[in-house]
């Protein structure tokens, strides 16, 4: 097993405190679409539980509300969607998206 060991040049935060740090440049072209009529059909709703910034919400007939501004771009959603069709998933137009900024 292998010991990996802690990078001490990136001091201790906390989450809240790192993804105060993060700034979305939104373009008006959604980089993910989500089909909620596709959603309805779906068993596990994956996306709702993978998204790492919560921006997939169930809706009490069995869609999706999906909101993208806040998206970190990490493909999850896509990746765990056992629905074919249900996300459509690009990287944001050039100079948008999640910008990350080192503390």
């Amino acid at each position: 097993m292998t010991h990996i060991e802690r990078d001490h040049t990136w001091p201790e935060i906390s989450f809240q405190d790192r993804m105060d740090t993060v700034r979305f440049d939104v373009h008006e072209r959604a980089h993910i679409t989500v089909d909620g009529r596709t959603c309805e059909g779906c068993s596990t709703q994956a996306c709702v539980v993978a998204c790492p910034a919560n921006l997939f919400v169930p809706t009490s007939d069995g869609g999706i509300v999906f909101n993208y501004e806040q998206c970190f771009e990490c493909g999850t959603c896509y990746l765990v969607c056992n629905e074919e069709g249900a996300i459509t998933w690009t990287y944001p137009d050039g100079g948008h998206g999640v910008v990350f900024r080192r503390t």
